[in-house]
Protein backbone atom coordinates (compact mmCIF):
# COMPACT_ATOMS: atom_id res chain seq x y z
CA UNK A 1 0.00 0.00 0.00
CA UNK A 2 3.05 1.73 0.96
CA UNK A 3 4.19 1.74 -2.77
CA UNK A 4 0.70 2.56 -4.34
CA UNK A 5 0.81 5.85 -2.33
CA UNK A 6 3.89 7.27 -3.52
CA UNK A 7 3.34 6.17 -7.05
CA UNK A 8 0.71 7.95 -6.78
CA UNK A 9 1.80 11.03 -5.41
CA UNK A 10 4.64 11.55 -7.84
CA UNK A 11 1.61 10.73 -10.48
CA UNK A 12 0.15 13.62 -8.93
CA UNK A 13 2.89 15.26 -9.09
CA UNK A 14 3.96 14.88 -12.59
CA UNK A 15 0.39 15.58 -13.65
CA UNK A 16 0.60 18.93 -12.03
CA UNK A 17 4.28 19.62 -13.44
CA UNK A 18 2.76 18.77 -16.96
CA UNK A 19 0.02 20.82 -16.25
CA UNK A 20 2.40 23.97 -15.22
CA UNK A 21 4.36 23.58 -17.94
CA UNK A 22 1.59 23.82 -20.58
CA UNK A 23 0.20 27.11 -18.77
CA UNK A 24 4.07 28.64 -18.68
CA UNK A 25 4.82 27.71 -21.95
CA UNK A 26 2.20 30.51 -23.44
CA UNK A 27 3.61 34.10 -23.39
CA UNK A 28 1.30 36.53 -23.98
CA UNK A 29 1.82 38.88 -27.02
CA UNK A 30 2.12 42.73 -27.08
CA UNK A 31 -0.80 43.18 -28.55
CA UNK A 32 -2.76 42.46 -25.36
CA UNK A 33 -4.89 39.80 -26.91
CA UNK A 34 -2.93 36.93 -28.34
CA UNK A 35 -0.61 34.14 -26.71
CA UNK A 36 1.96 32.02 -28.22
CA UNK A 37 3.78 29.44 -27.49
CA UNK A 38 7.19 31.02 -28.94
CA UNK A 39 7.10 34.70 -28.97
CA UNK A 40 8.46 35.20 -31.90
CA UNK A 41 5.03 34.17 -33.79
CA UNK A 42 3.26 37.21 -32.37
CA UNK A 43 3.63 39.66 -35.15
CA UNK A 44 1.66 37.48 -37.02
CA UNK A 45 -1.08 37.68 -35.24
CA UNK A 46 -1.57 41.69 -36.83
CA UNK A 47 -0.55 40.38 -40.38
CA UNK A 48 -3.16 37.50 -40.28
CA UNK A 49 -5.78 40.47 -39.20
CA UNK A 50 -4.99 42.69 -41.58
CA UNK A 51 -5.40 40.17 -44.64
CA UNK A 52 -7.97 37.99 -43.67
CA UNK A 53 -10.06 41.99 -43.55
CA UNK A 54 -8.25 43.77 -46.40
CA UNK A 55 -6.97 41.01 -48.87
CA UNK A 56 -9.61 37.90 -48.18
CA UNK A 57 -12.63 39.40 -46.61
CA UNK A 58 -12.48 36.31 -44.16
CA UNK A 59 -13.95 34.44 -47.60
CA UNK A 60 -13.03 31.34 -49.50
CA UNK A 61 -13.15 33.70 -52.72
CA UNK A 62 -11.20 34.73 -55.63
CA UNK A 63 -8.21 36.45 -53.55
CA UNK A 64 -7.29 33.41 -52.02
CA UNK A 65 -7.38 31.19 -55.48
CA UNK A 66 -5.20 33.57 -56.75
CA UNK A 67 -2.71 33.25 -53.14
CA UNK A 68 -2.95 29.26 -53.30
CA UNK A 69 -1.70 29.32 -56.98
CA UNK A 70 1.57 31.80 -56.00
CA UNK A 71 2.22 29.33 -53.11
CA UNK A 72 2.65 26.97 -55.54
CA UNK A 73 4.27 29.08 -58.25
CA UNK A 74 6.79 30.23 -56.21
CA UNK A 75 7.63 26.85 -54.38
CA UNK A 76 8.36 24.17 -57.20
CA UNK A 77 10.88 25.53 -58.40
CA UNK A 78 12.92 24.02 -56.21
CA UNK A 79 15.27 21.05 -57.91
CA UNK A 80 16.48 18.30 -54.97
CA UNK A 81 19.89 17.88 -57.03
CA UNK A 82 20.26 21.37 -57.33
CA UNK A 83 20.30 23.63 -59.87
CA UNK A 84 16.52 24.97 -59.87
CA UNK A 85 16.00 27.67 -57.62
CA UNK A 86 15.39 28.71 -54.14
CA UNK A 87 11.72 27.03 -53.60
CA UNK A 88 9.51 28.28 -51.54
CA UNK A 89 11.61 31.69 -50.60
CA UNK A 90 9.28 34.76 -52.47
CA UNK A 91 11.60 34.89 -55.27
CA UNK A 92 8.39 35.26 -57.44
CA UNK A 93 7.81 38.48 -55.79
CA UNK A 94 11.40 39.74 -54.90
CA UNK A 95 12.33 39.28 -58.89
CA UNK A 96 8.59 39.82 -60.48
CA UNK A 97 10.25 41.42 -63.35
CA UNK A 98 12.11 37.72 -64.07
CA UNK A 99 9.36 35.40 -63.04
CA UNK A 100 6.19 36.72 -64.21
CA UNK A 101 7.11 36.63 -67.85
CA UNK A 102 7.29 33.12 -67.58
CA UNK A 103 4.85 31.48 -69.39
CA UNK A 104 3.36 29.54 -66.85
CA UNK A 105 3.24 32.48 -65.03
CA UNK A 106 0.71 34.57 -66.87
CA UNK A 107 -1.39 36.43 -65.08
CA UNK A 108 0.38 35.83 -61.46
CA UNK A 109 1.39 39.68 -61.05
CA UNK A 110 -2.07 40.44 -60.32
CA UNK A 111 -2.11 39.11 -57.07
CA UNK A 112 1.64 39.56 -56.65
CA UNK A 113 1.06 43.28 -56.40
CA UNK A 114 -1.80 42.96 -54.39
CA UNK A 115 0.22 41.27 -51.50
CA UNK A 116 3.68 43.25 -52.20
CA UNK A 117 2.00 46.25 -50.14
CA UNK A 118 1.15 43.72 -47.26
CA UNK A 119 4.78 42.11 -47.22
CA UNK A 120 6.15 46.26 -47.45
CA UNK A 121 3.98 46.96 -44.11
CA UNK A 122 4.12 44.44 -42.44
CA UNK A 123 8.60 44.08 -42.92
CA UNK A 124 7.82 40.02 -42.80
CA UNK A 125 9.96 38.49 -46.16
CA UNK A 126 8.06 37.67 -49.23
CA UNK A 127 8.32 34.03 -48.55
CA UNK A 128 6.84 33.96 -44.92
CA UNK A 129 3.81 36.17 -46.88
CA UNK A 130 3.27 34.10 -49.47
CA UNK A 131 2.95 30.85 -47.66
CA UNK A 132 1.21 32.64 -44.60
CA UNK A 133 -1.45 33.79 -46.93
CA UNK A 134 -2.04 30.67 -48.37
CA UNK A 135 -2.64 28.79 -45.21
CA UNK A 136 -4.47 31.50 -43.68
CA UNK A 137 -6.73 31.81 -47.06
CA UNK A 138 -7.44 28.23 -47.08
CA UNK A 139 -8.50 28.20 -43.27
CA UNK A 140 -11.39 29.92 -45.08
CA UNK A 141 -12.58 27.30 -46.75
CA UNK A 142 -15.18 24.77 -45.05
CA UNK A 143 -14.01 21.17 -45.32
CA UNK A 144 -9.97 22.46 -45.65
CA UNK A 145 -6.96 20.94 -43.46
CA UNK A 146 -5.74 23.31 -40.86
CA UNK A 147 -2.65 23.55 -42.64
CA UNK A 148 1.03 23.47 -40.49
CA UNK A 149 3.14 27.51 -41.00
CA UNK A 150 6.67 27.59 -40.34
CA UNK A 151 8.05 30.76 -39.67
CA UNK A 152 11.60 33.46 -40.90
CA UNK A 153 12.46 31.98 -44.33
CA UNK A 154 15.34 34.89 -45.70
CA UNK A 155 15.00 36.89 -48.82
CA UNK A 156 15.44 35.24 -52.13
CA UNK A 157 18.79 35.77 -53.48
CA UNK A 158 17.79 35.21 -56.73
CA UNK A 159 14.92 34.24 -59.59
CA UNK A 160 13.67 30.42 -59.85
CA UNK A 161 14.74 29.40 -63.51
CA UNK A 162 12.15 29.62 -66.38
CA UNK A 163 10.35 25.85 -67.31
CA UNK A 164 9.91 24.68 -63.53
CA UNK A 165 6.16 25.65 -62.95
CA UNK A 166 4.54 22.84 -64.82
CA UNK A 167 1.51 23.80 -67.28
CA UNK A 168 -1.80 21.87 -67.80
CA UNK A 169 -0.56 20.79 -71.45
CA UNK A 170 1.97 19.22 -69.61
CA UNK A 171 2.30 15.43 -70.05
CA UNK A 172 1.75 13.42 -66.68
CA UNK A 173 4.96 11.55 -67.71
CA UNK A 174 6.93 15.37 -67.47
CA UNK A 175 5.22 16.63 -64.42
CA UNK A 176 5.85 13.84 -62.36
CA UNK A 177 9.25 13.89 -63.59
CA UNK A 178 9.25 17.99 -62.63
CA UNK A 179 8.03 16.94 -59.04
CA UNK A 180 10.50 13.97 -58.81
CA UNK A 181 13.02 16.81 -59.11
CA UNK A 182 11.73 18.50 -56.18
CA UNK A 183 11.27 15.62 -54.21
CA UNK A 184 7.78 14.48 -54.40
CA UNK A 185 6.56 11.14 -55.57
CA UNK A 186 3.20 10.44 -57.75
CA UNK A 187 0.99 9.72 -55.13
CA UNK A 188 2.15 13.40 -53.33
CA UNK A 189 1.26 15.19 -56.61
CA UNK A 190 -2.47 14.16 -57.03
CA UNK A 191 -2.74 15.35 -53.39
CA UNK A 192 -1.23 18.42 -53.96
CA UNK A 193 -4.00 18.50 -57.02
CA UNK A 194 -6.56 18.41 -54.10
CA UNK A 195 -5.82 22.20 -54.21
CA UNK A 196 -8.32 22.68 -57.31
CA UNK A 197 -11.03 21.48 -55.08
CA UNK A 198 -10.85 25.50 -54.64
CA UNK A 199 -9.25 27.27 -57.50
CA UNK A 200 -10.51 28.88 -60.20
CA UNK A 201 -8.54 29.85 -63.96
CA UNK A 202 -8.40 33.25 -65.46
CA UNK A 203 -5.69 32.81 -67.51
CA UNK A 204 -6.18 29.50 -69.23
CA UNK A 205 -8.99 30.58 -71.04
CA UNK A 206 -8.99 33.88 -70.80
CA UNK A 207 -12.52 34.72 -72.53
CA UNK A 208 -13.65 32.58 -69.10
CA UNK A 209 -12.33 34.41 -66.09
CA UNK A 210 -12.70 33.46 -62.96
CA UNK A 211 -13.83 29.72 -64.05
CA UNK A 212 -14.00 26.82 -61.45
CA UNK A 213 -12.21 23.30 -61.89
CA UNK A 214 -15.61 21.43 -59.71
CA UNK A 215 -19.12 22.78 -58.73
CA UNK A 216 -17.69 23.52 -55.21
CA UNK A 217 -15.18 26.31 -55.54
CA UNK A 218 -15.75 27.84 -52.31
CA UNK A 219 -15.60 24.37 -49.95
CA UNK A 220 -12.84 21.99 -49.91
CA UNK A 221 -14.06 18.75 -50.67
CA UNK A 222 -13.65 15.70 -52.82
CA UNK A 223 -16.32 17.06 -55.79
CA UNK A 224 -12.94 18.04 -57.82
CA UNK A 225 -11.99 13.96 -58.27
CA UNK A 226 -15.52 13.35 -58.69
CA UNK A 227 -16.05 15.48 -61.80
CA UNK A 228 -12.93 15.02 -63.79
CA UNK A 229 -13.95 11.43 -63.92
CA UNK A 230 -17.34 11.94 -65.40
CA UNK A 231 -17.26 11.54 -69.28
CA UNK A 232 -16.81 15.64 -70.61
CA UNK A 233 -19.91 16.65 -72.45
CA UNK A 234 -19.05 19.13 -74.72
CA UNK A 235 -18.23 22.50 -72.18
CA UNK A 236 -15.47 23.55 -73.33
CA UNK A 237 -15.47 27.18 -72.72
CA UNK A 238 -16.30 29.52 -75.42
CA UNK A 239 -12.40 30.12 -76.22
CA UNK A 240 -11.18 26.82 -75.08
CA UNK A 241 -7.36 27.78 -74.30
CA UNK A 242 -4.07 25.83 -74.25
CA UNK A 243 -4.51 22.73 -71.78
CA UNK A 244 -8.44 23.27 -71.50
CA UNK A 245 -10.70 19.90 -72.45
CA UNK A 246 -14.33 19.51 -72.21
CA UNK A 247 -16.01 19.58 -68.78
CA UNK A 248 -19.18 17.84 -67.98
CA UNK A 249 -20.67 20.70 -66.58
CA UNK A 250 -21.57 23.86 -68.53
CA UNK A 251 -19.15 27.17 -66.26
CA UNK A 252 -16.98 24.38 -65.07
CA UNK A 253 -13.40 24.21 -66.27
CA UNK A 254 -11.58 20.74 -66.61
CA UNK A 255 -7.68 21.03 -67.10
CA UNK A 256 -5.89 18.46 -69.68
CA UNK A 257 -3.22 17.76 -67.16
CA UNK A 258 -6.17 16.85 -64.17
CA UNK A 259 -8.12 14.41 -66.96
CA UNK A 260 -4.74 13.15 -67.38
CA UNK A 261 -3.66 12.73 -63.82
CA UNK A 262 -7.43 10.83 -63.33
CA UNK A 263 -6.98 7.90 -65.66
CA UNK A 264 -2.98 7.27 -66.10
CA UNK A 265 -2.17 3.61 -64.41
CA UNK A 266 -0.07 5.67 -61.84
CA UNK A 267 -2.05 7.87 -60.51
CA UNK A 268 -5.57 6.84 -61.40
CA UNK A 269 -6.15 4.66 -58.28
CA UNK A 270 -4.88 7.35 -55.41
CA UNK A 271 -7.05 10.11 -57.60
CA UNK A 272 -10.15 7.60 -56.70
CA UNK A 273 -8.84 6.98 -53.17
CA UNK A 274 -9.77 10.64 -52.28
CA UNK A 275 -13.63 10.65 -53.70
CA UNK A 276 -15.75 10.34 -50.51
CA UNK A 277 -12.80 10.18 -47.95
CA UNK A 278 -12.48 13.78 -46.43
CA UNK A 279 -10.23 12.98 -43.46
CA UNK A 280 -7.72 11.17 -46.46
CA UNK A 281 -7.73 14.21 -48.79
CA UNK A 282 -7.03 16.99 -45.78
CA UNK A 283 -4.25 14.56 -44.17
CA UNK A 284 -2.07 13.67 -47.55
CA UNK A 285 -2.85 17.08 -48.46
CA UNK A 286 -1.56 18.74 -45.80
CA UNK A 287 1.56 16.95 -45.50
CA UNK A 288 2.39 17.44 -49.22
CA UNK A 289 1.73 21.21 -48.44
CA UNK A 290 3.84 20.98 -45.63
CA UNK A 291 6.63 19.78 -47.25
CA UNK A 292 5.97 22.09 -50.88
CA UNK A 293 6.37 25.49 -48.22
CA UNK A 294 9.62 23.64 -46.82
CA UNK A 295 10.94 23.43 -50.23
CA UNK A 296 14.64 25.33 -50.29
CA UNK A 297 14.77 25.42 -46.56
CA UNK A 298 16.02 23.35 -43.23
CA UNK A 299 13.05 23.12 -40.98
CA UNK A 300 15.35 22.80 -37.90
CA UNK A 301 15.99 26.81 -38.96
CA UNK A 302 12.43 28.21 -38.86
CA UNK A 303 10.17 28.94 -36.36
CA UNK A 304 6.89 26.32 -36.17
CA UNK A 305 4.11 29.13 -35.88
CA UNK A 306 1.37 26.41 -37.12
CA UNK A 307 -0.67 27.88 -34.20
CA UNK A 308 -1.54 30.90 -35.79
CA UNK A 309 -3.50 29.43 -38.32
CA UNK A 310 -7.50 29.01 -37.77
CA UNK A 311 -9.45 25.81 -37.61
CA UNK A 312 -11.10 25.48 -40.71
CA UNK A 313 -14.91 25.06 -40.45
CA UNK A 314 -15.55 21.10 -41.14
CA UNK A 315 -17.32 19.93 -44.14
CA UNK A 316 -21.06 18.88 -43.84
CA UNK A 317 -22.08 17.82 -47.22
CA UNK A 318 -21.43 14.93 -48.79
CA UNK A 319 -19.73 13.76 -51.91
CA UNK A 320 -22.28 13.26 -54.73
CA UNK A 321 -22.81 13.16 -58.54
CA UNK A 322 -23.69 16.87 -59.79
CA UNK A 323 -27.39 16.73 -60.64
CA UNK A 324 -28.61 15.33 -63.99
CA UNK A 325 -25.20 13.26 -63.74
CA UNK A 326 -25.49 9.10 -62.71
CA UNK A 327 -23.14 6.61 -62.50
CA UNK A 328 -23.51 5.82 -66.21
CA UNK A 329 -21.72 9.05 -66.62
CA UNK A 330 -18.67 7.87 -64.33
CA UNK A 331 -15.54 6.83 -66.24
CA UNK A 332 -13.53 4.49 -63.72
CA UNK A 333 -9.54 4.05 -64.10
CA UNK A 334 -8.59 2.12 -61.26
CA UNK A 335 -7.87 -1.60 -61.96
CA UNK A 336 -7.83 -2.54 -58.39
CA UNK A 337 -10.96 -1.07 -56.47
CA UNK A 338 -14.53 -0.50 -57.79
CA UNK A 339 -15.25 3.40 -58.07
CA UNK A 340 -17.15 4.59 -54.86
CA UNK A 341 -21.68 4.54 -55.30
CA UNK A 342 -22.36 7.76 -55.36
CA UNK A 343 -26.05 9.49 -55.76
CA UNK A 344 -26.76 12.38 -57.89
CA UNK A 345 -27.64 16.03 -56.14
CA UNK A 346 -31.26 16.22 -56.60
CA UNK A 347 -33.00 19.03 -59.05
CA UNK A 348 -32.28 19.87 -62.42
CA UNK A 349 -28.51 20.07 -64.18
CA UNK A 350 -27.41 23.60 -64.18
CA UNK A 351 -24.54 26.14 -64.64
CA UNK A 352 -21.32 26.39 -62.63
CA UNK A 353 -21.40 30.12 -61.95
CA UNK A 354 -17.93 32.22 -62.09
CA UNK A 355 -16.20 32.74 -58.93
CA UNK A 356 -15.30 36.67 -58.18
CA UNK A 357 -14.67 39.16 -60.53
CA UNK A 358 -12.06 39.18 -63.02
Amino acid sequence: MLLKGIISAFSLVGTAQVAHGALTRRVACPDGKNTAINAACCPLFEIIEDIQNNLFDNECGEEFHESLRLVFHDAIGFSSSGGKGGGADGSIMTFSDVETLYHANNGIDGIIEVQRPFVEKHNISAGDFIQLAGAIGLSNCPGAPRLDYFFGRPNAVAAAPDLTVPEPFDTVDSILERFAEAGFNADEVVALLASHSVAAADHVDESIPGTPFDSTPGIFDSQFFIEVQLAGTGFPGTGRGQGEVESPLQGEMRLQSDQEFARDPRTACTWQSFINNQNKLQTEFKAAMLKLSLLGHDRSSLIDCSEVVPTPVPLSDSAHLPAGKSMVDVQPACATSAFPTLTAESGPATSVPPVGDS
